[in-house]
């Protein structure tokens, strides 16, 4: 899931599905032209003395507008559906594990965790997202990541092999225990999601912005909430998520282990994104909260301070 560590400023925006520019560009056809379009029209039909028919290039260019509006609205409407379905079974498949057997399970289980995991954080570096404007209008960008860790998500679903070899079986006041924590993760994970904007880990807001052509508001860069304590609420929160299991069998523990290591080096490379677009402000919140919590060592700890020298030169 595309998660986020801040409200950011519209610079910021740029970087990830939380973070992406929302900027209500509708393609390759300049606004301006599909205004004189717009105006064309409006004057072919409603002034009598204008006899003459719509020119043609115009008239396809006014064609090719609607059929990418109508793509883009069916896509973004599309997505929205596709993650809370995905959200569903994310929650089934975490709770309950994966139940198909096969030979060699292991390896193809390890394979698709990382699969998720690639496509997840190739799509937020900023190569790709200058990349993808070039192609689609900014405002899907949060859509496209959507759909595509859903469907990611997905096959890994489908094709996931359980393992009947069990680490670890809570029972009793333990079970229930760990299964409070599970559930508490998903609550953590939700409010977490709240300060950031939920519309922006499912491309909701951005499709919006783009679906009523209007501008986008400043995005704050926000350090109340869950951001008092850490600066990656929502990673902790999916931590939780794949931990918290009262039936550790062996493809459950390679989940964890990968997705674990994903997420520390998400949270290094989102802090990355953060100081590049944020600056000095992000670096100063830094040196006040850690990362993550308890696991927060090496570049999840808390930021050194910096000289005043060294600032005024950054």
């Amino acid at each position: 899931m595309n998660t986020a560590s801040a409200k950011l400023t519209p610079a910021a925006m740029n970087i990830a599905i939380d973070h992406t520019s929302t900027s209500p560009t509708t393609g390759s056809t300049a606004i301006t032209a599909n205004s004189n379009i717009l105006n064309i029209e409006h004057s072919h039909l409603t002034s009598p003395l204008n006899k003459s028919p719509l020119n043609p290039s115009l008239q396809g260019n006014a064609q090719l507008r609607i059929l990418q509006r109508t793509a883009g609205i069916t896509f973004g409407i599309g997505t929205q559906l596709l993650f809370l379905v995905t959200v569903v079974y994310l929650f089934l498949f975490l709770r309950f594990g994966g139940t198909p057997l096969r030979h060699g399970w292991w390896w193809m289980d390890a394979l698709l965790a990382t699969g998720f995991a690639i496509p997840h954080s190739v799509l937020l570096a900023p190569p790709t997202q200058k990349w993808l404007r070039r192609w689609v209008p900014a405002g899907m960008l949060g859509c496209i990541h959507c759909c595509v860790t859903c469907v990611t998500l997905l096959v890994m679903f489908h094709c996931w092999g359980g393992s009947d070899q069990v680490l670890w079986r809570a029972t009793g006041i333990a079970e229930q225990a760990i299964l409070g924590c599970f559930y508490f993760s998903w609550v953590a994970l939700l409010y977490s999601l709240y300060w950031t904007g939920f519309g922006y880990q499912t491309g909701l807001t951005q499709w919006w912005y783009w679906f009523t052509e209007s501008n986008p508001p400043r995005r704050p860069f926000v350090t109340g909430g869950p951001f008092r304590f850490m600066r990656h609420p929502v990673y902790m929160s999916f931590l939780g998520l794949i931990w918290f299991t009262p039936v550790m069998t062996w493809d459950h523990a390679i989940l964890t282990a990968v997705w674990t290591a994903y997420i520390y080096a998400g949270s290094y490379f989102k802090d990355k994104r953060l100081l590049r677009f944020i600056g000095d402000e992000y670096y100063e919140y830094g040196t006040r909260i850690v990362g993550l919590p308890w696991i927060g060592v090496g570049s999840l700890r808390r930021f050194k301070p910096r000289s005043p020298a060294v600032s005024l030169a950054h």
